[in-house]
């Protein structure tokens, strides 16, 4: 504080030398000019004593003078300058404090950049504090999404080391066991893929490539799913779609979509699948006639772990279509959602295609 206040005085100073120098450079030309001119027409002596006591007086005006205008300077500065860098550094440390709801008030009259800037840190340290509370939520669902498979790993296995077991009992433990830790290892497969994307560790490696052809191959993966339920594949790809993006990337969208598309489909349900052009995009849509979605969830299904639908709480751990809306994002496609409730949902992913097949 004292450091301070010595700093203040030193400005004073300084500024009060300025405006010394300045007025008193000013005037004393004034008054060379204005002397020689009374010498060469009145022939007035420069050792008249009327002159002396003027330039005196001279210098006590440029003194006054001086001293006003530093003081005038300083309250303006005071008011203009240091009230809002004031304001600002008090909410800055207010920030570094942890205190993520400061905010500062807009400051009257003062030059419109100080508020700008004020603006900006508000808006800042909302993003901030948004981010806080997704960092918030994160954790505490991923303590929970873990402890979940992790219990059940637990249990089962102390299960298991009961003597005497029948063997139909230990196979359907060990059964679970296998459930949970490939749970485990998908949920933790994922955080890994989206907190990679998320950091822009991971590129696109832009490849040109049939997008029909990738659409099919990853269908297929799911063939011993969709048979398992009975369930009935419409496809309507046209040919000849060309993209030029990263396979790879592409693939996990896929994936996930046919993935979420069987395991939410009543058995003897309909999965659809289809692709065209449309003004100069590849669009694809992913269909069922499962359970639907609510307009309600469907405003936060790509948020991290939420899940809408707590009775398949145990088939997915909600990361799946963030992952999906990430990966869309990266390449520079667009995805949407339509859904009715006990009716189907229908997900439409928008990608620019290059205007002609792969072989040319």
């Amino acid at each position: 504080m004292k450091a301070e206040k010595n700093q203040k005085k030193v400005a004073f100073l300084q500024l009060f030398c300025i405006f010394f120098l300045l007025i008193a450079f000013v005037l004393t030309s004034s008054m060379i000019l204005f002397m020689t001119y009374l010498r060469n027409s009145m022939e007035i002596s420069w050792d008249d004593a009327n002159i002396r006591i003027a330039a005196i007086v001279t210098f006590g005006n440029v003194f006054f003078l001086s001293l006003i205008c530093a003081a005038v300077d300083t309250l303006r500065r005071k008011l203009t300058v240091e009230r809002p860098v004031r304001r600002i550094i008090e909410g800055a440390q207010k920030v570094m404090d942890g205190d993520l709801s400061a905010r500062i008030e807009p400051v009257r009259g003062v030059d419109a950049g100080f508020n700008a800037i004020i603006d900006y840190f508000n808006r800042m340290v909302e993003e901030l504090s948004g981010m806080e509370t997704l960092r918030t939520d994160f954790i505490a669902n991923v303590s929970h999404e873990l402890k979940t498979p992790l219990a059940v790993i637990q249990n089962y296995g102390s299960l298991l080391q009961q003597p005497n077991l029948p063997e139909e009992e230990r196979k359907d433990y060990a059964r679970t066991v296998t459930n949970a830790s490939q749970r485990l290892a998908s949920l933790i497969t994922n955080i890994l893929k989206l907190n990679k994307l998320e950091n822009q560790q991971i590129y696109p490696k832009k490849e040109r490539f049939d997008l029909g052809e990738q659409l099919c191959e990853c269908l297929l993966t799911f063939e011993n799913a969709w048979e398992a339920k009975e369930l009935e594949i419409e496809t309507e790809i046209e040919d000849g779609v060309t993209v030029e993006s990263d396979p790879e990337l592409l693939s996990l969208v896929w994936n996930n979509l046919f993935s979420n598309a069987i395991k939410f489909t009543e058995p003897g349900g309909m999965v659809g699948l289809k692709l065209y052009k449309d003004a100069g995009h590849a669009v694809v849509e992913v269909s069922d006639t499962g359970c639907g979605i609510s307009p309600e969830v469907g405003a936060h299904i790509f948020e991290k772990f939420y899940q809408g639908d707590t009775s398949h709480a145990t088939q997915g751990n909600g990361l799946g279509l963030a992952l999906v809306k990430r990966v869309v994002d990266i390449i520079g496609g667009e995805i949407g959602v339509k859904s009715e409730l006990g009716k189907g949902t229908t997900f439409t992913v928008k990608i620019k295609t290059t205007g002609g097949s792969k072989h040319e």
